[in-house]
């Protein structure tokens, strides 16, 4: 009797699934993490980190212009004080301001003083990069006003990469580790999955899954970063059209756009759709550059998990890149495309996207190796993306 029941219920599961599936219902995936993560996990890796300045003692090219041009940053410089508050309210374009712009720029200073510490050796820096980290560890405690999720998904996604590189390969010690380790789990984790920003512009919620997915990493969580390879691997196909996709681009998973005019109106009110075109192409390129370096950044950081995202993205990737890049190339822009002009200013968004298909996957990309090399070294962008020529430039590991 055990046994019949056992095996009827397996048959119902069954058919539940089925019938989920045909009404369109959300397909059971594997498990996403590893079995144990990585570390140092997020967006670089040792290896990655060896290469890179292996070139820079050598001198080589783009390494050392991209190496100087960091160190000769403000967010290098050892007599930097960190500005932390308790809570930090960020409306509509960073309007209000309480704390916005400081919490930014001091996760990219925190990042890029554990980058400093690695290639030079020099334990001021990591110094430098912990009492930043423990500053607002000690401080923060919620994110307020419009804007919250996205200011949560800005500085969660590089606070992380810095923490990693710190915890573990700085053998002075970092105390305060665990604290801050509190302050990513309930501070940063519940704004950027909670899945509140299926509606807005897709650089939210990609962001959000860049920050979410790097905590999982130093956390090591393995349930909330399965949670976030979910939600990447629902909105990548909501952001960049692919023919394949249909007349129409697939709207954002569990939101109420379902409508032809309602998808026409969430792209900007374009209506002709081609390859590499994305969600946020007829706003601006900016924005869709900030959500096109999330997309490469989150399977960057897959791929050093040893579950790579890329197969499954790669395609829609190399299109959108190619689209942009030509377009700010010089490409003249046709009629039917944002009504026969574009915003263009994609920014230094391209070289981790750049490296892991052109030159790991051998994909022949020459609008985007033609704008990423005219743009080296890429700098920061003072919101999440920084330093990326240094770290990922023709970076095979």
């Amino acid at each position: 009797m055990a046994r019949t029941r056992t095996a009827l219920l397996s048959v119902l599961a069954l058919l539940a699934g089925l019938l989920s599936l045909q009404l369109g219902g959300p397909a059971p995936r594997a498990t996403a993490a590893p079995a144990a993560f990585t570390h140092p996990g997020v967006l670089v890796s040792r290896a990655q980190l060896d290469y890179a300045r292996s070139k820079v003692q050598a001198g080589q090219q783009p390494w050392k212009a991209a190496y100087d041009n960091m160190m000769g940053s403000s967010y290098a410089s050892l007599s930097r004080t960190p500005k932390p508050r308790a809570v930090v309210e960020c409306g509509s374009s960073s309007n209000p301001n309480h704390g916005c712009t400081e919490e930014r720029q001091d996760a990219i200073a925190a990042y890029t003083d554990a980058l400093a510490w690695y290639f030079t050796r020099d334990s001021k820096y990591a110094k430098k990069s912990i009492e930043i980290m423990d500053a607002w560890s000690a401080t923060i405690t919620d994110h307020t006003n419009s804007n919250a999720p996205l200011q949560s998904g800005w500085s969660g996604a590089t606070w992380p990469r810095a923490a990693e590189i710190i915890k573990y390969t700085y053998d002075g010690g970092w105390p305060g580790a665990g604290r801050f380790a509190t302050m990513l789990r309930n501070v940063y984790l519940p704004e950027v999955s909670n899945g509140s920003a299926t509606t807005k512009n897709g650089n939210w919620e990609l962001v959000m899954t860049e920050a979410a997915i790097g905590i999982a990493v130093f956390l090591d969580d393995r349930s909330a970063y399965d949670k976030a390879v979910g939600t990447y691997l629902d909105r990548v196909p909501a952001y960049i059209y692919l023919t394949s996709d249909g007349d129409l681009p697939k709207p954002p998973a569990d939101s109420s756009i379902d409508t032809k005019a309602e998808i026409i109106k969430y792209w900007q009110g374009q209506s002709t759709f081609a390859d590499g075109l994305a969600q946020e192409t007829c706003r601006d390129f900016g924005h869709t550059g900030w959500g096109l370096a999330s997309i490469a950044d989150i399977a960057e950081t897959s791929r050093i998990q040893g579950r790579d995202l890329y197969p499954k993205i790669q395609d829609r990737l190399r299109y959108a890149l190619g689209f942009h890049t030509g377009y700010e190339n010089g490409t003249a822009v046709p009629s039917w495309l944002c009504g026969g002009s574009v915003k263009k200013g994609l920014d230094e968004v391209t070289e981790v996207g750049f490296n892991a298909l052109h030159n790991r996957l051998g994909i022949s990309m020459s609008s985007t190796q033609k704008y990423t090399e005219a743009h080296r070294p890429s700098g920061t962008d003072n919101y999440f993306n920084a330093w990326t020529t240094l770290t990922h430039a023709d970076n095979p590991s």
